[in-house]
């Protein structure tokens, strides 16, 4: 069975990643990180043992997406690196693979071990000679950072991932502008869920309920039917802290909702037979936002191979614009916001990517930096 060839190439991915394998090399691209379509001959010969016909199911299924740069009538295409490959191709070599997961509890497990496989891996203080690899990559801009790449401050791995970055280094944009970018990202922004229903979360059981853990008839459900929705997604390469898109007031403390860990790529957001943002391992943080008085839900969403989601704000907090609520460990990830109906009229080029006007035709993600305007609250 080809899944099952697929999962171990998976499990084989994770474990050449610990630096501590002995065809690892200090190379990242030996692992998890390798890009299938940039392979050198001869290069991860293990991967062809597994899944020989990778490649040809890559093209087949078109795994990777392409992405809008702002500004410009330019995209460029985004292929994955090798977990998530393979974690698409446990979902959707074909259907019935699909329904198989839904129901099948190894598949499940196998997901959620990997993910804790590889945490375990990068929390490691051998892990740290993985860090100039990963910055030459990913082409990691190191002027930004707090600290240098060769800081003790970066005990393992993840202390570089969740890395912070100097004062100043995101500034927020147009300050008449209310809502900024919450992370570094690739963007889509919806008036209404129900666009992004139409254009983008394709899963056939989403609903605002379902991705906040509550039934239909709770209060806050009920503030934000009918709402506008902005979906953050995190690559690898990304600074994986998290801010908050707007003025506002903590109210309470996070609410953690267990759950798997199926990739979040596009691929898999625009399955209608899979639910993955409501399924995946996710924390709903609320906020008030000051100028409307209206409620946000804030709902940081765990990936394949994330290792954990932590918050940086207490209840109470006021924060402002841009800045630091929480980050995620280990992998690529999303943060999804739900506003209450009227406050926030997105920026106009966002919501033409996001929502395309040939019917049938799927949104498109935009490439944006945490502070970067995204709305305004609508004008009476």
């Amino acid at each position: 069975m080809l899944d099952g060839r697929v999962a171990e190439a998976l499990k084989e991915s994770v474990e050449r990643s610990n630096p501590q394998h002995a065809d690892n090399r200090n190379d990242v691209t030996q692992g998890i990180h390798g890009h299938v379509h940039h392979f050198a001959p001869g290069h991860h010969l293990w991967l062809n043992k597994f899944v020989p016909q990778l490649q040809s199911l890559a093209a087949k299924y078109h795994v990777g997406n392409y992405v809008a740069i702002r500004g410009t009538n330019e995209r460029f295409f985004e292929s994955m690196p090798i977990y998530a490959r393979l974690g698409m191709h446990l979902l959707f070599y074909g259907r019935e693979q699909v329904k198989l997961l839904e129901g099948n509890r190894h598949i499940e497990t196998l997901l959620m071990e990997q993910s804790k496989r590889e945490g375990q891996i990068y929390d490691s203080p051998e892990s740290r000679s993985h860090i100039p690899s990963f910055i030459n990559t990913y082409k990691i801009d190191t002027s930004e950072l707090l600290y240098p790449p060769e800081s003790p401050a970066y005990k393992n791995f993840n202390d570089f991932f969740y890395r912070k970055l100097k004062p100043g280094a995101r500034p927020v944009q147009n300050p008449d502008h209310e809502f900024c970018s919450a992370a570094d990202c690739r963007l889509v922004v919806y008036p209404a869920v129900h666009d992004a229903q139409t254009f983008w979360i394709k899963g056939d059981e989403f609903t605002v309920p379902a991705l906040l853990g509550l039934h239909k008839s709770d209060p806050l459900c009920q503030a934000l039917e009918g709402g506008s929705l902005a979906s953050f997604r995190l690559a690898p390469s990304d600074y994986h802290r998290f801010h908050s898109l707007a003025d506002a007031t903590v109210i309470g403390k996070p609410r953690d909702i267990p759950g798997q860990y199926f990739t979040v790529n596009p691929q898999a957001v625009n399955e209608k037979d899979l639910d993955v943002l409501s399924a995946n391992k996710r924390s709903v943080l609320l906020l008030n936002h000051d100028a409307t008085n209206k409620k946000i839900a804030f709902v940081a969403i765990g990936a394949l191979l994330v290792g954990s989601i932590q918050w940086t704000v207490s209840p109470g907090s006021k924060v402002r614009r841009g800045d630091e609520l929480g980050f995620f460990a280990y992998g690529g990830s999303t943060v999804v916001a739900i506003l209450e109906p009227g406050m926030v009229e997105w920026d106009s080029d966002l919501v033409a990517n996001s929502s395309p006007p040939k019917p049938g035709k799927l949104g498109i993600e935009t490439l944006m930096k945490v502070g970067w305007s995204i709305g305004k609250v609508p004008k009476d």
